[in-house]
């Protein structure tokens, strides 16, 4: 109860007039002093301790989580007036479904009406051309709340200057294997066919060329006597090879090594005979169709990428969790790389403000200038010793 009676006392002291101008110039400064330096361009948030938030203070859960979304209207503003463009956040996991029927109610309803006001009431996504996506497995998500998500979403279309990404609901594994189900399909279709033409070196023409020598030196029983087989005409093989077909399928290779001859240097050598191919040869249609498929061996990370929810944010630069909870809760594990910078900070959500975010980020642009700097001196060492 006496801490209740403190945070009351707290917020009425921020409240009055006089101290809320000093803050409100005291946050201006330090925020254009940040600017100075190199600002994370994306930044992640793990909104954890509403819950913990509401017991400690004796409030209801839902009432925690109201004060929670307060405290991502403060961040949210630091964000933006600092030069981020790109903030995501983990509102809803796919695993906050296994909690209580009232609570995920509650969390729905919530998400429906606070993303609406602030889209539409709010001055903030307007003042710094901030507009709101919703990622994750929608189809999770009841109709009556999926609409007006989407409603929030479309108001705010219109600006392009920065991005907020709320993950709703969401998990990693879900994200990664829809960007590898989307990957596998984009590589199951043929590719757009390229304007006829061959090129200078066709392996098309090498292939026929190995047919012909191989088949001009088979000897053939004629009536007469020996008969050299002529080579195949290569005029009338362009009458089965379409323009585009320009790359040797497997089964072509296979043929090619299967027409070996069998020794002829006496007359009563015996017809030639070919060896058959290992399996049948496939049709010219669906020699072509796989002809055209993207090869496998060209995929890389950029195409998986492509297909995640974040894209095409930029890089996640730093990811803070609040609640002293020392874990990632299958939260942006692909979007995590090499240069990712992970805060747990003790603090419950509805507690964090700038003056816990103002460490964070002096901390991280120390790292990166330091970085710089390194680099910078590995360079000039590397100039002298050439």
């Amino acid at each position: 109860m006496a801490t209740t009676h403190r945070a009351s006392l707290r917020r009425w002291l921020l409240g009055l007039p006089p101290l809320e101008w000093a803050l409100h110039h005291l946050r201006s400064l330090l925020i254009s002093t940040l600017k100075c330096g190199p600002i994370p361009q994306h930044i992640a948030f793990v909104m954890d301790g509403n819950r913990r938030y509401a017991r400690t203070h004796h409030l209801e859960t839902v009432q925690g989580h109201h004060l929670g979304f307060e405290a991502l209207a403060r961040v949210l503003e630091v964000c933006y007036k600092s030069g981020v463009k790109a903030v995501t956040i983990y509102a809803f996991s796919i695993e906050n479904f296994k909690r209580s029927k009232y609570e995920v109610d509650g969390l729905m309803d919530m998400a429906k009406t606070k993303l609406v006001q602030m889209s539409q009431h709010g001055e903030l996504f307007d003042r710094y051309g901030a507009r709101v996506r919703v990622l994750g497995d929608t189809t999770l998500v009841r109709r009556d709340v999926l609409e007006q998500v989407e409603r929030a979403v479309e108001m705010t279309r219109h600006n392009g200057e920065a991005v907020l990404n709320v993950c709703f609901p969401y998990t990693s594994r879900e994200e990664i294997t829809r960007s590898i189900r989307e990957t596998v399909r984009e590589f199951s279709e043929p590719r757009v066919r390229r304007p006829a033409g061959k090129r200078g070196f066709s392996e098309t023409h090498v292939l026929r060329s190995l047919r012909s020598g191989r088949l001009g030196g088979i000897v053939e029983e004629g009536g007469e006597g020996m008969v050299k087989a002529t080579a195949l005409d290569s005029s009338e093989m362009d009458v089965e090879d379409d323009d585009d077909s320009t790359e040797m399928s497997e089964q072509d290779l296979d043929t090619a090594s299967a027409l070996q001859p069998e020794s002829s240097q006496t007359s009563h050598s015996p017809s030639p005979t070919l060896k058959p191919a290992t399996e049948p040869l496939p049709s010219p249609s669906a020699r072509r169709h796989r002809q055209h498929l993207p090869d496998p061996e060209t995929l890389t990370e950029e195409h998986l990428d492509k297909n995640t929810y974040t894209y095409p944010a930029p890089p996640l630069d730093l990811l803070i969790r609040t609640s002293g909870v020392y874990r990632l809760s299958d939260f942006m594990l692909w979007q995590c790389h090499e240069n990712t910078e992970i805060k747990f900070l003790d603090c419950l959500w509805p507690e964090f403000d700038l003056w816990y975010f103002l460490p964070v980020l002096l901390e991280w642009q120390w790292r990166r200038r330091r970085e710089v700097a390194d680099e910078s001196r590995q360079g000039a060492a590397g100039v002298k010793v050439q």
